[in-house]
């Protein structure tokens, strides 16, 4: 009896083990068949990287210029995008690179693990150079704002710029200051950083090889704002203008500060003093102040009137970058569509010999360096406290 109800437990513990083995076999099969379904919904989400300052003295610069990437990239997904025929969706993944070369390093790295599939940044070239490394031994596209003639220069094949470099912008605006400004006596200042340094140096050649006499070459940095000492001993040599290589947050200072000291010439400098921001910075001293921006006038651009209309309803007014940070992510994107992929390796070539017609021009292609080709700029100054056209120069 003993041996038949041992038998009976021992039954029925088996069948109940086999049940819960089961139960587990049915569990475990369920797992992999939704695998591949979150998979593909994965796959459909492309990831483009940005990389600006969007926080400290240069945030105005940064976010503008993320907002027109951010829009771009709405503008194509609202067009049910797809690649190789299969739907996808474009993503922006935005890092804060605080204008530091170090903390732009660790955002690409960051990048390369993320896995995205392209790079739209960095704003400076500081940042956009040490970063073009890490993205060229990762075989990432970048398409950066930065204008150092060492960006492009080192040769990297994933290397693209949106706006004319500095020794384009450096050239044209100094040859323009001696021969159309008149001035023959010129005093420099830079800020020693990648954008600052490398334009006040293009500025220098072309104004000395147009007659110009340098009378004093100064320098400061991009976080000082007390500039009365090199002011100073820049009144002694009586230049005729002071060109200024840097951004908004010292050209601004620097013009209340030139007034102050009795220097009436101005200020001749690149795109990153042609800003609203400047001229909140200098207040009335702003006034007569000369900028060369790259690029037409936006109510010159082929795009621009109704680009400047839908960003203010959605974002209010445009930095002066905003509308390249939209034509760079539109050319990145055209780029994987005609290629039918996100891949990196298959995209590329399609982007080194795209020709796309944008809001900024109607002919936007990249030399074999990754440079614009046929880039104009347009020369400010600053009258009634606006920034109004002399003059834009180069381009088809």
């Amino acid at each position: 009896m003993q041996f038949v109800q041992k038998s009976a437990v021992l039954s029925a513990a088996l069948a109940l083990a086999l049940t819960a083995c089961g139960q587990k076999t049915e569990t475990n099969t369920a797992a992999p068949a939704s695998a591949p379904a979150a998979a593909v919904a994965d796959s459909s989400v492309v990831k483009i990287g940005f990389a600006a300052p969007l926080t400290g003295p240069q945030a105005h610069y940064g976010k503008g210029y993320q907002n027109g990437v951010q829009l771009a990239i709405d503008d194509v997904n609202e067009s049910k995008p797809t690649l190789d025929g299969k739907p996808v969706k474009f993503e922006l993944v935005a890092e804060d690179d605080m204008a530091d070369p170090k903390t732009a390093t660790q955002v690409a790295e960051k990048f390369v693990d993320a896995k995205v599939a392209g790079i739209i940044g960095h704003f400076n070239s500081g940042c956009a150079i040490p970063a073009s490394k890490i993205y060229s031994d990762a075989g990432l596209p970048q398409i950066a704002m930065a204008t150092a003639p060492a960006y492009t220069a080192q040769g990297f094949k994933t290397t693209f710029r949106s706006l004319t470099s500095d020794s384009q912008l450096g050239s044209v605006i100094g040859k323009y200051t001696v021969e159309k400004l008149g001035a023959k006596k010129i005093a420099i200042i830079d800020d020693r950083s990648a954008y600052g340094q490398g334009l006040a140096d293009e500025f220098e050649k072309a104004a000395k090889a147009a007659g110009a006499e340098i009378v004093k070459r100064e320098f400061t940095s991009d976080k000082e704002t007390d500039f009365t000492s090199i002011l100073t001993s820049i009144k002694g040599a009586k230049p005729d203008v002071i060109f200024y290589g840097g951004t908004d947050a010292q050209s601004g200072p620097m013009a209340r500060q030139k007034k102050r000291l009795a220097i009436n010439v101005p200020i001749v400098s690149g795109e990153m003093t042609r800003s609203d921001t400047f001229l909140k910075l200098a207040g009335p001293d702003a006034e007569g102040t000369i900028a060369a921006l790259a690029g037409q006038p936006l109510d010159a651009m082929p795009g621009g009137k109704d680009f400047a209309a839908r960003y203010k309803a959605k974002y209010g007014e445009l930095e002066i970058y905003t509308p390249y940070g939209y034509d760079s992510t539109r050319l990145m994107l055209a780029a994987m569509q005609s290629a039918g992929s996100a891949s990196p390796a298959k995209y590329l070539p399609v982007l080194a010999k795209i020709k796309h017609s944008g809001v900024t021009s109607s002919n936007i292609s990249f030399d074999d360096k990754g440079d614009l080709q046929d880039g104009s700029l347009t020369v400010y100054k600053v009258k009634g406290g606006k920034w109004e056209v002399l003059e834009t120069l180069g381009g088809k």
